[in-house]
């Protein structure tokens, strides 16, 4: 349990991890939700279909150098309406209008793309997910529209199950259902736009079917269906970016490895269910009590730890418990006032100092990794930088790093190309071409060849 704990309090030292748990929870919750009233109008892949054209929309706007969340949503709404307008009032119904839009809208994405941009990292996020690259903006306007989605949610929450089940009744009762269904379509494009920076584009579909189809195989109610998908969904997504942390994989994939996970669990379950004539409270209550029961079980006994010099260490008491509380603050400094780059994140610790900039300009930043250096005559100039190795988009290797600079007369103490080095300075800019480009401008720069960390690097 200690080992646990501390994993989660250094997980949370990140402040990038802390803005992408708030951000994920949100966009799970509001998935889960949504994705209860999709399944049972047979909506399922509308999630996909939205992504799709989410995709086409972000390829767009990154390669006319637009704002891709502000050009993205509103299209993405626009799609969600005309889908539902096709399905309802035209003889392209549901699977076959999704697959018309998902379809068409990835090749204009990629169309536009390879003739523009190509495929770059940033137009990848979106399409394979990466919610530990996110600027505050970013979070400020998820955080904003995830809190709309769920307010529009619980105010609507009795139409909306009107309709889910019975649109026809719905209709004859004085329900307004093309309304409803309209409010249904636009919560779930929003919801679709957010979770591309959460899961991608290939999987986001995946957040709103197995919260909704796990709990399903259970509960029968609608409320209690909808209250189960919540949980399930909020536990999944912390199950994935806390694996995602600890094993270095992706964390979109890692949350729908985990809702597979307890998809199969909650089938089986079903079945015990049916068999043993056992109600679905007591198959919850099993589930949660189980592994619970088992840690108990295999619990270490702690005994006083003995250090390298033979000497005993303090013992702890089980009586004293210390509260632990992780708020989301700035990047903070150590001990002697250096912001140090990690090797445990180093890619996204590096690429959440380059979205949010303005929080680390002017401090003092410490990295470690191979010194290259590049000249280009046109320039007159020779660039020097501090990288390691980690994957790139499309399973491209590429460079994660920092461009390092002296002061005027100092550039003779360059090391060797492809030393290890450890560079110390302040984060500045520079401007060139109209362009601002980061740099560390250089306390110190020391050769440690002998203490090499890994040049490749996974996050």
């Amino acid at each position: 349990m200690n080992a646990v704990t501390d994993t989660i309090i250094s997980m949370f030292s990140y402040t990038f991890i802390v803005r992408a748990v708030i951000v994920g929870f949100l966009v799970s919750l509001c998935a889960s939700l949504l994705g209860v009233s999709l399944v049972l109008k047979r909506y399922s892949m509308i999630g996909d279909g939205l992504s799709h054209v989410g995709f086409g929309s972000l390829a767009v706007a990154t390669a006319f150098n637009m704002a891709p969340l502000a050009v993205s949503i509103p299209v993405v709404i626009a799609a969600a309406f005309l889908l539902l307008r096709l399905s309802e009032n035209s003889k392209i119904k549901g699977d076959a209008a999704i697959a018309l839009f998902s379809t068409g809208a990835l090749a204009i994405g990629v169309m536009v793309i390879s003739v523009t941009t190509g495929l770059n990292t940033d137009v990848c996020n979106y399409l394979f997910g990466s919610i530990l690259a996110m600027s505050k903006a970013d979070v400020r306007l998820s955080i904003g529209l995830s809190v709309s989605v769920l307010t529009l949610f619980v105010l609507f929450y009795n139409k909306i199950f009107a309709v889910t089940f019975d649109e026809t009744f719905a209709r004859a009762s004085g329900v307004r259902a093309g309304l409803y269904n309209m409010i249904i379509a636009l919560l779930t494009a929003v919801t679709i736009v957010l979770g591309m920076r959460m899961m991608g584009a290939l999987l986001i579909s995946s957040l709103i079917i197995f919260p909704a189809l796990s709990s399903m195989r259970l509960l029968k109610s609608f409320r209690a269906v909808t209250i189960s998908s919540a949980l399930v969904s909020i536990c999944c997504f912390f199950a994935g970016i806390l694996a995602s942390y600890i094993f270095a994989i992706p964390t979109g994939a890692s949350v729908v490895i985990f809702n597979m996970a307890v998809f199969a669990i909650f089938w089986l379950l079903s079945i015990l269910k049916s068999r043993m004539k056992i109600t679905a409270m007591r198959c919850l209550l099993f589930l949660v009590l189980f592994p619970l029961f088992g840690a108990c079980q295999k619990a270490p006994v702690l005994s006083t730890p003995t250090n390298a010099a033979g000497t005993r260490a303090v013992e702890l008491s089980a009586d004293v418990i210390t509260p632990i509380i992780i708020e989301p603050v700035a990047p903070e400094a150590g001990a002697d006032g250096i912001i140090e780059i990690r090797e445990k994140m180093f890619i996204a610790q590096t690429n959440d100092v380059y979205l949010n900039a303005e929080d680390y300009l002017g401090k003092t930043i410490k990295v470690e990794g191979l010194f290259k250096s590049e000249s280009y005559e046109d320039l007159s100039r020779t660039f020097c930088f501090v990288l390691r190795n980690g994957p790139g988009c499309c399973g491209n290797d590429q460079s994660a790093g920092f461009e390092v600079a002296w002061g005027i007369g100092k550039e003779q103490n360059m090391p060797k190309e492809d030393d290890w080095v450890e560079a110390v300075g302040a984060l500045s800019y520079y401007e060139e071409d109209g362009y601002p480009y980061l740099y560390l401008a250089l306390n110190s720069l020391k050769v440690k060849n002998n203490q090499r960390g890994a040049e490749y690097v996974i996050q």
